[in-house]
């Protein structure tokens, strides 16, 4: 096997298992605090951004990444849509309670993360990742 060969499978895997590595540290967050959309979910969809991002890297004639970029991330959009989710609280009349707006986040960060690891852009994805598990771990502390 050539070098080069064994060198864009050994980088298509580095980028893969990264991409779903840092999904799954994500989605383990959302599954410890009992979110419907956990561990599997947040790697399936950092790992479909990072396919959908190496794509054109692949071959540029036929599309671009930014056009990649602006479909995942309207996609990933109707994805973290169906996360959120509006209970009405009938003791409190009127008052509605929305419910999923982390979770569709992360869903949200997990897409960025794939595309940024996709691309190549390594140390943007980590230091991403290491805010957005700083956020999802410490910040609600703030909130209380």
């Amino acid at each position: 096997m050539p070098n080069a060969l064994l060198n864009d499978w050994v980088t298509i895997f580095i980028k893969l298992f990264l991409s779903a590595l840092m999904g799954a540290v994500i989605g383990c967050n959302r599954y410890r605090e009992h979110k419907p959309a956990g561990i599997r979910t947040h790697m399936l969809v950092s790992l479909g951004s990072t396919i959908f991002i190496m794509i054109p890297f692949q071959d540029p004639h036929l599309i671009s990444p930014s056009q990649v970029i602006q479909g995942v991330a309207q996609g990933i959009g109707f994805l973290g849509a169906g996360e959120i989710i509006q209970q009405s609280n009938e003791s409190k009349r009127g008052e509605i309670k929305v419910k999923g707006l982390t979770s569709a986040a992360a869903i949200w960060t997990s897409s960025a993360l794939g595309i940024a690891v996709g691309a190549g852009f390594f140390k943007i994805a980590l230091v991403g990742f290491l805010f957005i598990i700083f956020t999802l771990e410490y910040a609600k502390r703030f909130e209380h």
